[in-house]
């Protein structure tokens, strides 16, 4: 039995099914309409997963409920985060595991800002280059259009500070460790030119050079970058433990 916090409209929690990773996934969201838009896409995809309106920081769930409670980019929306954890080890049976990816280091996220600064200065020439043109909605403010970054990300975290939180919560053997170093350089310059354009008048070529792009990045951080540098630089961080 899989819990997924803050699932969205489902891409983690219905891939790991789709893939076997996981037999059952219980799936929560604060937002109702994110719920809806999952079982709508478990549907189409012929896969069942239970759904409820939960916050992280009160799981309306019994102890020892669930075998894995896992995640993906959303322990930095969590005002509570020590809370939070508490939860997470009352719903796991003894013997579980908790693991989420995608969450953002201190110092990563002050990388991050680089390119997303670069691109802001390029994107005039990079528009001309492509033929498109500009975004209406776009706000120069860091190519995030009329969405506030900063209202929903509430923190930034150093992986000592995850593991200790991990640890008090009573979490045996956490383990963290970053991901995509340069891939995540890339991936948030071109999101921030991609954004700053009509989406419907950027070609296909450079969508394919972008994404192939990608991959040889990532190809560089898994077998260079992730086995000898401090999670610390990265911007993504990957947190796993267990309950005893």
């Amino acid at each position: 039995d899989a819990l997924e916090i803050g699932a969205g409209t489902g891409y983690f929690s219905l891939n790991m099914l789709g893939s076997g990773m996981i037999a059952t996934a219980t799936a929560t969201d604060i937002s109702s309409g994110m719920l809806g838009a999952l079982r709508g896409r478990a549907e189409r995809l012929s896969l069942e997963v239970s759904t409820t309106r939960a916050d992280a920081e009160a799981l309306p769930f019994p102890d020892e409920s669930f075998d894995l409670v896992f995640g993906h980019a959303v322990l930095h929306h969590i005002p509570d985060l020590d809370r939070a954890f508490g939860e997470f080890r009352r719903v796991l049976r003894p013997g579980g595991s908790l693991a989420f990816c995608g969450e953002p280091s201190r110092y990563g996220d002050r990388i991050a800002a680089g390119p997303k600064r670069a691109a802001i200065s390029l994107a005039p020439l990079w528009r001309r280059a492509l033929g498109a043109r500009a975004r209406r909605s776009h706000a120069t403010a860091g190519g995030w259009g009329d969405l506030d970054e900063w209202a929903v990300d509430v923190h930034a975290f150093r992986p000592g500070e995850l593991r200790r939180s991990l640890a008090d919560a009573g979490f045996d053997s956490p383990r963290i460790r970053g991901e995509e170093l340069l891939s995540n350089l890339h991936g948030w310059l071109v999101r921030t030119l991609e954004s700053t354009a009509e989406p419907a008048e950027i070609p296909d070529r450079w969508r394919m050079f972008a994404f192939r792009s990608y991959l040889a990045l990532q190809r560089v951080d898994s077998r260079l970058l992730e086995p000898h540098l401090p999670p610390e630089l990265f911007y993504n961080l990957v947190l796993s433990a267990r309950r005893a």
